[in-house]
């Protein structure tokens, strides 16, 4: 029996997928568990007094600033129309 193109391209379209899975794996590292520290310090010297102003005071927030207004009851811009329509 001869080797033919079909049997050759079977082999390939096996061989190529199981060398890369086998590259792949040969490549990843082992690793291990990546090590915590039993405590966290979030600040390394904690304050003593906290910082002084610099004589200018810092801007106050008034209600309007902070909230942001909703869209309008007339703003109808949703593709939500055809809802209930199967056709």
């Amino acid at each position: 029996m001869a080797f033919s193109p079909r049997l050759a391209a079977l082999a390939a379209v096996v061989a190529v997928p199981l060398g890369i899975a086998a590259t792949s794996y040969a490549m990843t590292d082992t690793s291990e568990a990546p090590k915590v520290p039993p405590t966290i310090q979030l600040d390394e010297s904690p304050r003593a007094t906290p910082p002084s102003p610099s004589g200018t005071p810092a801007p106050t927030r008034t209600a309007d600033s902070s909230v942001v207004p909703g869209p309008s009851a007339a703003d109808d811009d949703d593709d939500d129309d055809d809802l209930g329509d199967d056709g």
